[in-house]
């Protein structure tokens, strides 16, 4: 597929080509955020309410963070 932005082209892989393994590692590498929120209603009245909110990450990677943070607080 070619995509054209701002006079670029750009052509892109398709989706099959990424392995589910390569997808993972940098997911968890860099972590995701996931939130969402669900109402169930009758009638125009809440009858209830979920929210999600997530954040996946590996403990590699937040331990990385920890590190570097603390370095910062350090100096």
């Amino acid at each position: 597929m070619t995509v054209v932005a701002r006079g670029e082209v750009e052509t892109l892989r398709p989706v099959s080509d990424i392995a589910l393994v390569d997808l993972l590692d940098r997911l968890l590498g860099t972590g995701v955020v996931l939130a969402g929120d669900i109402v169930i209603s009758l009638a125009g009245v809440d009858l209830v309410e979920v929210r999600l909110q997530a954040l996946i990450t590996s403990v590699r990677a937040q331990a990385e963070r920890e590190q570097r943070a603390w370095e910062e607080r350090i100096r």
